[in-house]
């Protein structure tokens, strides 16, 4: 309170200057207390009990599905566990990991895993499964080891196939080689495990991500001299994929071949597009015009994403008119782009300073009613920017969340970090004063630039309150900026409140 005071002395002692900046402190604003609300007297209060509905499997179920908050969705799995007679089953252990899981409550999934080895009834392992999916999206590889290893104690049944190839997978997708090694070769030791197919594909995956083509190769011709595990459009797509990444292209479409000619396995979509794709990579887009003709002519219609991964690649090399030909005969065959297909070529298009264009696009999906993302909206803010159109920018920042849109830190820093390379302080101060208002904290580089550019053009005051408001939210001067703040502020003797201020910030190690 004594530095929100010295800030409001600071104000009535400032320049007309500071008017320019229209930023409020969220500490003016304080909460009022509701007056109007009846006071709880105790006559209002029954003093008869009212008798407890008893809380079945299925009403347990659906209140922790409803309900948001993890802590309370666990008072209500505790409290059906309180009533004479209720014993949690597979169901109600499930819906609770789940939604512990979902809100990375890991501490109580543990204390929950541990119960659950002293129950007596049947558990699926889907229940791991689960978890496994879970863990994995946190990034906690080892965790999803130990649900799979959990299996077994708590289930009392070996894990399934199903079960291996999902940790098998999710390990793989991550990129966890190392983990992927280990688990593979402790289930062949302890499990005895025999691959299908599934299995067999996750590890023409695991090959081919570590760039060992020739084991994946190998791989695949052991699983022509299986019954069981022989070859499909999964296979092939995978080592496809495999062979354009590391841009042996030819390689690719031998297996290509091979899989339509030999094996007579239709590729689809999905598989038409790795061969796009990897020859749009490599600069070859007329190749991948071609390869998309073939799949026309072959009875496989293309669909939105061939038609963006053809119109990438154009972009990409500068044939803007070829794309938006693509993007036309995308549309005459009766398809709706997608926001991919539009930010794709708005972002081209905006590049090429042809911005005008790019908002015909954005004003047509919004026709469309494809709904463009702050994705979308940050490409356009950049090229309104590169051409200089600043004011359309900040219109743009001023309008969208009132639209609906939700823009993020990379939205106003586009615009904030040309307004300071251009060095138009009073738009670039303008738009400090809407991102401090809205609590979106600029990047450090941009903030300390600023600040210093602000004292060197001798709008010392602006640069006070902008520092106010940055610290307000976190923000530390760098060492440089320091120096230069403290000496401008000594020299401005009007400023001295604005001066023991930051004293008392050094004082309190800020």
């Amino acid at each position: 309170m004594k530095a929100f005071l010295r800030i409001r002395c600071f104000s009535s002692a400032s320049e007309s200057s500071l008017s320019s900046v229209k930023w409020i402190s969220p500490l003016q604003y304080v909460k009022t207390q509701n007056l109007d609300s009846p006071a709880k007297t105790l006559d209002t209060i029954s003093n008869v009990p009212r008798k407890r509905r008893y809380m079945s499997h299925e009403h347990a179920i659906n209140l922790i599905n409803r309900e948001k908050d993890p802590e309370h969705a666990l008072e209500i799995f505790n409290k059906a566990s309180d009533q004479k007679g209720f014993n949690h089953n597979n169901s109600t252990y499930g819906v609770i990991l789940h939604k512990l899981a979902k809100y990375k409550k890991f501490g109580h999934i543990d204390i929950i895993l541990h119960q659950m080895s002293y129950e007596t009834c049947m558990f699926h392992e889907g229940i791991f499964i689960n978890l496994m999916k879970h863990f994995s999206k946190s990034h906690m590889h080892q965790r999803v080891l130990d649900m799979f290893h959990a299996i077994q104690p708590i289930v009392r049944e070996k894990p399934s196939l199903k079960a291996i190839s999902t940790c098998l997978n999710l390990l793989v997708e991550a990129n966890q080689i190392d983990l992927a090694r280990t688990f593979l070769l402790n289930a062949q030791k302890n499990l005895h495990l025999k691959p299908n197919t599934c299995i067999f594909n996750i590890l023409v995956k695991y090959h081919c991500r570590k760039g060992d083509l020739e084991s994946a190769v190998e791989i695949v011709r052991g699983m022509k001299s299986s019954e069981v595990s022989y070859p499909n459009l999964i296979t092939y797509s995978t080592l496809m994929d495999g062979f354009c990444r590391c841009g042996r292209l030819e390689e690719a479409i031998e297996v290509f071949e091979e899989m339509v000619s030999k094996d007579q396995i239709l590729p689809d979509a999905l598989t038409y597009n790795l061969l796009i794709n990897g020859f749009c990579r490599d600069g070859k887009v007329d190749r991948a015009k071609k390869i998309m003709e073939f799949m026309k002519k072959n009875g496989c219609n293309p669909n939105v994403v061939n038609y963006s991964a053809l119109m990438n690649g154009l972009c990409k090399q500068g044939r803007l008119e070829d794309a938006k030909e693509i993007f036309n005969e995308m549309k005459a065959a009766g398809m709706q782009p997608d926001k991919v297909g539009y930010t794709t070529l708005i972002d081209y298009l905006c590049r090429s300073s042809r911005v005008d264009e790019a908002i015909e696009l954005l004003k047509e999906m919004k026709e469309t009613e494809c709904r463009a993302d702050v994705v979308t909206f940050n490409v356009i803010l950049g090229g309104l920017c590169r051409s200089c159109r600043f004011d359309e920018a900040l219109n743009m920042l001023e309008r969208l969340p009132w639209d609906g849109i939700s823009l993020n830190k990379a939205s106003y820093r586009i615009v904030l970090n040309s307004l300071c390379k251009e060095g138009d302080l009073n738009k670039a101060t303008e738009l400090l004063g809407l991102m401090l208002a809205r609590r979106v904290l600029p990047h450090f580089a941009s903030s300390n630039e600023l600040l210093v550019s602000l004292c060197e053009a001798g709008k010392v005051a602006n640069a006070a309150v902008m520092l106010f408001g940055l610290v307000e939210l976190g923000f530390t001067p760098a060492p440089d900026t320091w120096s230069l703040l403290v000496d401008v502020f000594c020299r401005e003797r009007k400023l001295l409140p604005s001066f023991q201020l930051l004293d008392e910030l050094i004082m309190q190690d800020w």
